[in-house]
């Protein structure tokens, strides 16, 4: 047989060799020991099925809580500040994915770094692996933050932005982009403690920020009625608990591979590591980034009416997403932790367990979204224009997301 289904085995088979070959480099004359502090957990051992779900149901509730960060701006200024407000703030997913893109896809290469030295018990690597992803991530939080403040209102008028609605969204995304490095530093501390297997403390990091998080747009913009702008504070208020949090964590005795922080420098031989695994990934994702904007611009030169409705759905459609992203991450971790402890057959199962999850998961989710997407775009903005144009967006794309599913997880596979 020479089917699609035939040809996908030898393509992770060659991936796998390939893996083993880069490995056993590394295994050579080291001394290796799984550690077995507080804080992490080998993926190497028991029931794939049952290890991938546990790790991806706290990754999913924290991925819920995060989406709930602009979701949360988006309903709370809609209802306040009105739907030249909406406008301005549901349109910030596109550009913001753009901004963040690349650096969010690099830096899925230091998990995967992170996991195949933790699976292979190597101590030493998996310091230095730390220590370089957190230079990373404070080298992209300073860039970004530069580039997003300077470029911001020339990015948004190419975008076709409403002229009506540019004030605010220049002010939001400066904001945003000001304590953008809070962002950062977040997903790549969430990255470290995932990569060694332990999804649950982001879990617990994000509940207490996100209910932050809604108490200060209450606060700013229901009660203040400061503005735009003052959602996109609250937000990076909030992310900048979560990195306060996160780093304690990762400082303190009960971590197994305790950060000091005047360690926190780039290891050359592991950033190129980094940048070999996670440069596919960062292209890709700028490439859809960019694909995004394209069409967001394109979405802005009908107006308003079209923004909100647009944007709305974009924020709903992110929760749908969250079951693909779950299982994806679960997935690069488990099979990087077993690559690097060399159990290729065992990764080649948590492979196929991991994608099949997110199909269905994603299938089942689009359906729920088609049936009741009126009411949930209304939610936002009962604006009939509103409502209308969102729900066609709506009911156009849900019942595929299943495809979207196999092809991110392959992905993640790979």
């Amino acid at each position: 047989m020479n089917g699609p289904g035939r040809e996908n085995t030898p393509g992770l088979a060659f991936f796998c060799n390939d893996f083993r070959e880069d490995t056993m480099l590394h295994h050579h004359h080291e001394h290796r020991h799984k550690p077995h502090n507080q804080g992490t957990k080998d993926l190497t051992k028991g029931s794939p099925w049952k290890l991938i779900l546990a790790f991806a149901l706290p990754v999913f509730f924290s991925q819920l809580f995060q989406q709930l960060y602009n979701t949360v701006d988006t309903f709370i200024v809609g209802r306040f500040l009105g739907t030249e407000a909406l406008a301005a703030v549901s349109s910030s997913g596109s550009l913001i994915f753009l901004m963040t893109s690349f650096f969010e896809g690099t830096a899925m290469g230091a998990g995967v770094v992170v996991s195949r030295y933790f699976g292979a018990g190597n101590r030493e690597k998996v310091f230095r692996s730390i220590y370089t992803t957190l230079a990373f991530g404070l080298a992209a939080g300073v860039i970004l933050t530069a580039a997003g403040v300077l470029f911001t209102p020339t990015l948004l008028v190419w975008m076709n932005t409403d002229p009506e609605v540019l004030p605010e969204a220049v002010s939001y995304f400066r904001f945003y982009f000001g304590g953008v490095l809070a962002v950062i530093l977040y997903n790549v501390s969430r990255g470290i403690m995932t990569a060694v297997g332990d999804s649950t403390r982001p879990l617990y990091y994000l509940v207490f920020s996100s209910v932050l998080n809604v108490g200060l747009d209450l606060l700013f913009v229901g009660v203040f009625r400061w503005g735009t702008w003052s959602a996109a504070l609250a937000t990076v208020i909030s992310q900048g608990i979560s990195v306060v949090l996160c780093m304690t964590h990762l400082m303190g005795k009960t971590f197994a591979f305790r950060v000091e922080l005047g360690k926190i420098r780039f290891h050359w031989d592991i950033f190129r590591e980094i940048i070999r695994y996670g440069m596919p990934a960062g292209i890709q994702n700028s490439v859809i980034a960019l694909a995004n904007v394209v069409v967001q611009s394109q979405v802005n030169s009908f107006g308003k009416l079209a923004m909100a409705g647009f944007g709305t759905h974009a924020k709903i459609e992110g929760f749908a997403f969250l079951p693909i992203m779950s299982f994806n991450m679960a997935i690069t971790t488990f099979i990087s932790q077993n690559l690097g402890a060399r159990e290729y057959s065992r990764a080649k199962r948590g492979a196929l367990i991991g994608i099949l999850g997110a199909v269905i998961m994603a299938e089942v989710v689009g359906i729920v979204y088609y049936t009741f997407a009126p009411e949930l775009i209304g939610l936002f903005d009962s604006t009939p224009g509103v409502v209308a144009l969102g729900t066609q967006q709506a009911r156009t794309m849900t019942l595929f997301y299943f495809l979207l599913a196999f092809s991110h997880s392959v992905a993640a596979v790979c």
